[in-house]
């Protein structure tokens, strides 16, 4: 019993422990920056290619906000499109920047119970929207890590070749999603009380389609801001890398992990400082801008329920 208790709580200790060293390691790293260059660099990114980053962010928030159209026909329910978008948008702008326990599913929760939605079918939409957005992940990952892998650094224990086989296992994974979508006679599982039903096939399609977009788009907004410096390819891989890297660390918005993965990964191809220019541009376009956008809108939102409730 005693080691049945004692051991989630040194998982924690050593996760605390891990991000502890990372946070420690960047701070070192960021006394060492020329900050005065960086904040240059970010001064003369030109108007146009900011018009263009923060229209391709838009447009990638935009995409998302059409995952939970994906879990309206899911569940059923007949929340207007409209509330629908509104709500996955101020969502995703509170879970890029707090972390998916705060906007992913505690403030879905919320917002879909004000408006009239059981936890149930809640449960059905969060589950949904998680994994449209990392099946589209894995099935884009792999395609870019097979066909055209990125060149890590040697200290990173992984070649291009073996980048390749984890390309090839990624897509196997989104070949085995779609073969139980279209073709499994079991079409339905209780997890911890929760029915989860498996997608048709053509919502695996709309899946897949959606969240795809969505990153393609994410990546094209450093990508604008780096002003052809990398290719597309290239700055998409980065990109996907370090997502996951965020997401193994537990850091919201994986503050500092992106930027640490840019830095490794693309340095010796572009000066830091204006890599560093371009992605703190890239954090104000892509989570700040959204964030404050999304604040409001819950406030709005907020507030009109409240008034609502007063005179019923």
């Amino acid at each position: 019993m005693r080691h049945h208790w004692s051991w989630p709580w040194i998982k924690r200790g050593v996760g605390v422990a891990f991000i502890a060293v990372v946070g420690f390691l960047l701070v070192r790293y960021a006394r060492t920056v020329d900050w005065a260059q960086v904040r240059a660099s970010v001064l003369e990114l030109p108007r146009d290619v900011l018009l263009k980053a923060f229209g391709l962010a838009a447009v990638s928030h935009l995409v998302y906000s059409l995952m939970d159209l994906v879990g309206r026909h899911y569940t059923g329910h007949r929340i207007a499109r409209r509330k629908v978008m509104l709500v996955s948008f101020v969502c995703y702008a509170f879970n890029l920047n707090l972390g998916s326990l705060v906007g992913g599913i505690g403030l879905r929760y919320r917002l879909y119970s004000r408006l009239g939605l059981r936890y149930g079918n809640i449960t059905r939409i969060v589950t949904l929207s998680m994994i449209t957005n990392w099946i589209g992940y894995i099935l884009l990952a792999g395609l870019v890590f097979t066909i055209s892998p990125l060149q890590l650094p040697p200290k990173w224990g992984l070649d291009s070749e073996e980048l390749r086989l984890m390309g090839v296992g990624l897509l196997a994974v989104a070949v085995v999603y779609v073969v139980l979508c279209g073709f499994s006679r079991v079409r339905s599982w209780n997890v911890r009380g929760h029915e989860i039903d498996l997608p048709t096939l053509r919502m695996a399609f709309a899946q897949f389609a959606i969240s795809c977009t969505h990153w393609m788009t994410m990546a094209a907004v450093p990508w604008m801001l780096l002003q052809g410096q990398v290719d597309y390819p290239t700055a998409l891989a980065v990109l996907l890398i370090a997502a996951i890297a965020g997401v193994m660390l537990h850091i919201p918005a994986g503050l500092g992990v992106t930027e640490a993965v840019f830095i490794a990964l693309l340095s010796h191809r572009v000066p830091e400082h204006q890599l560093l220019g371009a992605l703190l541009a890239y954090r104000a376009l892509f989570y700040l801008t959204p964030l404050v956008a999304g604040a409001l809108l819950y406030l709005k939102m907020e507030m009109r329920t409240r008034k609502r409730e007063a005179h019923a």
